[in-house]
């Protein structure tokens, strides 16, 4: 069973205003800076003039390619470096994409740095510029023939796909448009950075705080150990956040030069032409079933964006082939090199848009074949992983079909589109998908104190973003000690206590948590030593003032299942160490079933969606209010990603046009109706002592799919790309 409910350990703070973000350190003598940007899609810099911008008062350094000797690139964080990509900006002369920072200008204020940056003036030599899928100049790689590591990127093959797909009674072939996206959470991308005689110091909003750390001392060419990263609290990330950003080594350097602190927040029009983003990807699926409406074999290809000077690979697949029980399985996938920004991490960054593209075509198949959508699904569960034979360490979704299907009512669906309809006319249309994500783990460690003041403090590898992992902290040594979960104070996105993992990918939780667990164990067994046979029922303070110490430590590592103890070498260094949703003995995963109705209005085809049910196996729950949050937080985002969202390219100059939250649309409160969440709550037995799989990013998965199926329903139009607008169903 799942803990109790308790609330949010920081939700007080956070209404109040209280909780502090990177941005909001205000040092004595702080100074403000502000990027200028490259005006090109790709070329060189000629010349620069930045006299003017020196002229503005109050302005103390300006930064140019002029400036930076010395200076490396962080790396690539998919090739063993630190940065979100391996362009490190104001290294030369060079323009990879529009948006690239071309100076930095650092003032006493705000306002004077903005003046100062927009008067820098460069004079390019322009290079053709291709930024779509199709566009001439894409340069097309098959990953499985890259440099990419292999076999891990390599295609997804069993059995013989073309040769059953030949023999299949019936089949569906569909081509979807995946579009650009990009995060946008509510905190913009920031750094402060302050030096005190050699040590750095740097507060920034990221999801790893370490990779930041080892990545300034790649670029400034400092020992790690004279770098502190302090991000404490996140406002979003979303996968934005992943990794090091290009200006952080900047503000470092221009607070050294200054001999003050130095403070960049990056306008959100800068984040979208200078930081990663969805990219855009095209998918056809091939499917085919036999007689019975047996699934017999999937063709999965598909092309994505990525830039000049990195491969981001792809892992679209990797979903597809493990969502059901199919025999013969083929994925095939392909980088196109634009001039843009290396694309990145967005929450459920492959699987969102392959299970897209995938359910809208199972869709398809239950009316070619005449079977209802879930029992069709149901029918076609995998028994163990298509791709390895393995056995599953806990699969839940047929439970997540049944539940969801009763609790929405689907049984009252009429199969034929466009036969259900409101008395006003409106068009009725219920639509279903499943999704799934990896239960991915990363190795932690933990510290626990307790005081003899009855105070508790925890440490551990993990960042805050708003996912309520302290929460989930709190209760797990809450339950332990047998206190209240709001006496316990949780540290976490503090390099300087015990190494930082990137909090990505869903394993947040299940890597956190076991070593959070195993501490608090630890600690009821050093208390019990101290207690010795003294009083029994004396509480841990009364205990250590008997014994006389003034407070006690215990420590706590955990890894995944078939990690070496040396992986804590690796974490130390900042690296990514995640593992799953492969392990030695099993395939973890977390499960979905999303069911949807929307409703299009007659006249003007507008587009509403008053009810979702979202059935979720994540392993056991530990913090069900914030679990709660996650599954309805991701639904929103489905809703939004498949009505609304798309980043507008401009083909002939470079960069994205709706770069603000003006035109990028995203879904408001009244977009947004009924939103059911269930949790399957059933502890995965074998992934870790808890029993906890991913929640995060699986909630989003299905949901996007899920619309444009119910949308079939409801007029018989089959749209086979992102976001559909009304235009698509006039």
């Amino acid at each position: 069973m799942s803990n109790p409910d308790i609330p949010r350990v920081d939700a007080r703070e956070k209404v109040c205003g209280a909780t502090r973000y990177a941005a909001d350190h205000v040092a004595p003598g702080l100074a403000h800076a502000m990027l200028a940007v490259a005006t090109i899609g790709r070329g060189r810099i000629v010349s620069i003039d930045t006299d003017a911008a020196r002229a503005v008062r109050g302005v103390r350094l300006i930064l140019t390619h002029r400036d930076t000797a010395g200076l490396q690139s962080p790396g690539f964080v998919m090739g063993g470096g630190y940065g979100f990509q391996s362009l490190q900006p104001l290294l030369g002369a060079a323009i990879a994409y529009r948006g690239q920072p071309i100076a930095l200008v650092v003032a006493d204020t705000l306002e004077a740095a903005r003046e100062g940056a927009a008067l820098v003036r460069a004079t390019y030599e322009e290079d053709a510029i291709s930024v779509t899928l199709d566009a001439p100049g894409a340069e097309i790689i098959a990953q499985a023939a890259s440099p990419l590591p292999q076999p891990a990127f390599a295609d997804r093959v069993v059995g013989d796909a073309e040769g059953a797909l030949s023999a299949a009674a019936t089949r569906v072939e569909a081509t979807f448009q995946g579009p650009p996206q990009h995060h946008n959470p509510m905190e913009l991308l920031a750094t402060v950075a302050e030096w005190s005689g050699e040590m750095l110091t740097v507060r920034e909003p990221t999801q790893s705080a370490e990779a930041v750390r080892h990545g300034l001392a790649r670029v400034l060419g400092l020992p790690p150990d004279r770098i502190r990263v302090l991000s404490p609290t996140v406002g979003g990330g979303f996968g934005q956040k992943a990794a090091m950003q290009g200006h952080t080594a900047l503000v470092a350097l221009a607070a050294r030069a200054l001999g003050r602190p130095v403070k960049l927040v990056l306008p959100r029009a800068q984040i979208f032409n200078n930081a990663s983003f969805r990219p855009a990807s095209r998918h056809t699926v091939r499917l085919g079933a036999d007689a019975s409406g047996t699934l017999v074999a999937a063709v999965h290809e598909v092309d994505h964006q990525t830039s000049r000077h990195d491969l981001f690979p792809l892992i679209y697949a990797d979903l597809s082939a493990r969502l059901y029980g199919i025999p013969n399985f083929r994925g095939h996938e392909r980088l196109v090199r634009n001039d843009i920004q290396t694309p990145g991490f967005q929450r459920a960054p492959f699987e969102h848009i392959a299970a897209c593209a995938f359910e809208t075509a199972v869709d398809e198949l239950a009316y070619a074949l005449g079977r209802d959508p879930v029992a069709l699904r149901i029918a076609n569960d995998a028994a163990v992983d298509p791709l390895t034979g393995r056995p599953f360490s806990s699969r839940h979704l047929v439970a997540c079909l049944e539940r969801g299907a009763e609790r929405f009512g689907w049984a009252r669906r009429t199969q034929e589109p466009g036969s259900m309809r409101l008395p006003d006319g409106t068009f009725v249309g219920w639509g279903v998908a499943i999704g799934a994500y990896k239960a991915s783990t990363a190795p932690a460690v933990a510290l626990l104190r307790v005081t003899d003041a009855g105070e508790i403090f925890v440490s551990v590898g993990g960042h805050e973003m708003g996912q309520g992992i302290r929460t989930a902290i709190a209760a797990t040594v809450a339950a332990e000690l047998g206190v209240p979960a709001g006496a316990v104070n949780v540290l976490v996105g503090n390099t300087g206590v015990v190494p930082q993992h990137l909090t990505a990918g869903s394993w947040g939780a299940a890597t956190a948590l076991p070593a959070v667990r195993q501490a608090a164990l630890n600690m009821v067994q050093e208390l019990e030593r101290l207690a010795g046979d003294g009083p029994a029922g004396r509480a841990f303070p009364q205990i250590l003032r008997d014994a006389r110490r003034s407070h006690v430590d215990v420590e706590a590592r955990h890894r995944a299942p078939g990690q070496p103890e040396a992986i804590f070498d690796r974490v130390a260094q900042g690296l990514p160490s995640a593992v799953g949703p492969a392990y030695p003995e099993f395939i973890s995963m977390s499960y979905c079933a999303q069911f949807v109705e929307v409703h299009i209005e007659p006249r003007t085809r507008r587009i509403r969606v008053p009810r979702v049910v979202s059935v979720v196996d994540c392993g056991r729950v530990i913090s069900p209010r914030t679990a709660r949050s996650q599954v309805i937080g991701g639904v929103v985002w489905g809703i939004s990603a498949a009505l609304r969202e798309v980043s507008e390219v401009d083909p002939r100059y470079g960069g994205f046009l709706n770069a603000d939250l003006a035109e990028y649309v995203i879904a408001v409160n009244a977009d947004i109706g009924s939103i059911e969440a269930e949790l399957i709550d059933e502890p995965d037995p074998v992934l870790n002592s808890l029993g906890v799989k991913g929640l995060g990013e699986v909630v989003l998965v299905g949901v996007a799919p899920a619309i444009v199926n119910a949308i079939h329903h409801a007029t018989g139009r089959r749209v086979r790309h992102l976001p559909v607008r009304i235009e698509d169903v006039l």
